[in-house]
Parts: structure tokens; sequence; C-alpha cells
């Protein structure tokens, strides 16, 4: 069981941003935390949530959870610390900009173990570019500062495949990335998004591929295995797998997802409306076929990779095929994929019997 929080607060718009964000919406802060909490209610009793099924992992993304001061959080906290499996894996995300030392200190307290810092770049005129609101010195100043507070994980962001982008600047960056105390690197390619900024400039937008690979190479020579076709890392986001596992997963506030066996549930997106009714959710029944497209997808783009008995058997000749030509690995039972950039065409490969 996984625990999704969105907070969709933001300082800034980014240029490539098309998550649920805003900017202009910051006196709705207490009353959407409130709203949270409600929501929370009626998950709890729609997922089952117990001592005997706990919460696995929390992870609260946005917008940027930064920008909401901690006693906000504490009550959605309190309530969930009694269905924390030990241990668990709670993440945040935060912007360099806002990470201050006192926010930082006080989600520790809170319970927070692992920090997303949405850094995207160390070179501060590709952050310009990116419409970012910090510059290279926040960021290192945030992660050192969360080092030094105690955090067990830190991973940051990085973005590539913009115009400009070359083999020095991401060398660079990766540099400056290593120079610190973190554990996992998100690296993601920069896509083109309805009503973002970006919309009207496609050409910001340019991927490499032969780049691309030398930058998975990079990463991976420096001990950060990979273990997704976007994530890379000593240790590995419990969260993140958990996703990829299929396993299910409450989410809470505007703009977030949930998902229980074969039903997906979305809250409302706008914020007063979600603030004026957190339990009106959408929902979304997902037949067979989705489902197994769903696995195919998640697992050959990651580590997970895909069970053999999830496949018929013309996908399993299809499989075998690829086995055969060296673009697939069998072991336990499980297909994976040795190389996340062909995830997609491997996929669409299988899929197609």
């Amino acid at each position: 069981m996984l625990l999704y929080i969105h907070i969709p607060f933001c300082d800034s718009k980014c240029s490539y941003c098309a998550f649920n964000s805003y900017v202009d919406k910051f006196s709705q802060r207490e009353r959407y935390m409130n709203a949270l909490g409600v929501q929370l209610e009626t998950e709890f009793k729609r997922f089952g949530v117990g001592p005997k099924n706990l919460i696995e992992t929390v992870f609260i993304g946005g917008g940027t959870p930064s920008t909401v001061d901690p006693q906000l959080y504490r009550p959605i906290f309190e309530r969930i610390a009694p269905f924390l499996q030990e241990g668990a894996e709670i993440t945040s995300e935060a912007n360099p900009n806002s990470a201050t030392y006192e926010w930082l200190g006080g989600m520790r307290e809170l319970g927070v173990n692992r920090l997303s810092f949405g850094v995207q770049s160390f070179n501060d005129e590709k952050l310009k570019t990116l419409g970012r609101a910090h510059n290279t010195q926040h960021a290192l100043q945030a992660i050192k500062d969360a080092a030094v507070i105690g955090y067990e994980h830190l991973s940051l962001d990085l973005i590539y495949g913009v115009q400009g982008d070359t083999k020095d600047l991401l060398r660079s960056d990766i540099e400056k990335a290593f120079e610190l105390p973190i554990d996992h690197i998100s690296l993601y390619s920069l896509t083109i998004e309805e009503e973002t900024v970006f919309e009207k400039l496609p050409e910001m937008a340019s991927e490499q591929l032969d780049l691309t690979q030398w930058l998975f190479d990079e990463i991976s020579a420096k001990g950060f295995e990979q273990y997704e076709i976007s994530n890379f890392g000593k240790y590995k986001s419990k969260h993140n797998i958990g996703y990829w596992e299929h396993k299910p997963y409450i989410g809470l506030g505007a703009g977030a997802v949930g998902f229980l066996g074969s039903v997906r549930f979305y809250p409302a997106t706008d914020i007063e409306a979600y603030i004026d009714a957190p339990t009106t959710v959408k929902e979304e029944m997902l037949n067979e076929s989705e489902r197994l497209n769903e696995k195919l997808f998640l697992g050959f783009r990651s580590c997970v990779g895909v069970d053999q008995t999830l496949l018929s058997k013309p996908q399993c000749a299809q499989a075998q095929i690829l086995l055969d030509g060296g673009l697939l690995k069998f072991q336990n039972g499980r297909y994976y994929n040795p190389n996340f950039l062909l995830a997609d065409e491997i996929t669409l490969r299988i899929e197609g019997y």
C-alpha cells in the first residue's frame, strides 16, 4: 500500500511544467491541507488501511511541497503514523529556493526520511531557460543542509535533451551532482507538453540518443545503478518500485491519482473544487487488456520486469525471439529488458500479439 500526497502550490510555473500546480492560490493552503485530512479518512476506508494493511511508503509531490509550512502537514502525519509499516520510506519533493533550513528541519521532525530536490541543472543559464526559480547556489546549499540535518536518503532531478545541451554542460552537471551527499538521481528528458510555455517552442526539446546513452553510462559508471529508464541510485526508491509492481496506492489531493484492483480514482484538479468536495472522486475501470499493457510498459522500462505467466502463447513466442536476439533476459520466470531506451519498442512488439 502506497500513499501519494499532491501539493499543487508553486512559487513559479516552469516553462516545461504540465503538472497540476498553481502560483496564485497560496491563500488556500491551510484550507487545502485540512481538506487532505478529510479525503484521507475516506481513502482509509476505501483501501482498508489498518493494522493488517499498512502503508509501506509515502510520497509528497507537486507542485512544490516546500511551499507549505511543516506545521500544516502535522495533522496528516499524526493520522497516518499508526498505520505506517516499520521503516517506511517517506519522501518529499522540494525546490532548492524554498527548502529553507527551517523547513528541512521541520519535515525531518515529522518523519520525512528522504528528499527529492528539483535541481534540473547546475548551470544558471540553463535554469533560466527552463524557468526555474532557483540558482545553482540555492541547490548546493539546500542539499548540504539536508545532509547536516540528518536525512537518510537524498535525491535530485536533472533534465537533459534541452536545446543548447552539450556533453561538457551535462558532464559538469553530473560532476557537481556527485560532489554532493546524494544516493539517487532522477534523469528526465525534456518533453513538450500542451498548455506549457514550451508548447509554442517545440525546438526547445532536442534529445540526441547518443548523448542520452553517454549520459546513462556516465552515471552508471559512478556506481548508481539504473533501475528504471529515468532513475539511478545506490538506493532504489521503494515508492517508485511500488508503482511499477502495480501495488495499490492512495492518491490524496487535487490532481492526484489513486489505484486499487482495476480502478483508478481521480479527485478534482481545481483547488477550490477539491476543498469544497475532497471526498468526491471520479472512477475509471481498467479492462484486462489495459492492465496488461500497463504491466508490460512499466515492467520493461524498469527493474521489475514482466512475469512470463502474464503473456499469451503468441506473446511468449515474440519474447523468445527477443530473448534469442539478446534484447531480453529471462530469470526466475520473468523477462527483463537490459536496455531501457528500447522499452517502448519491446512493449509494442509483444503486446501486439
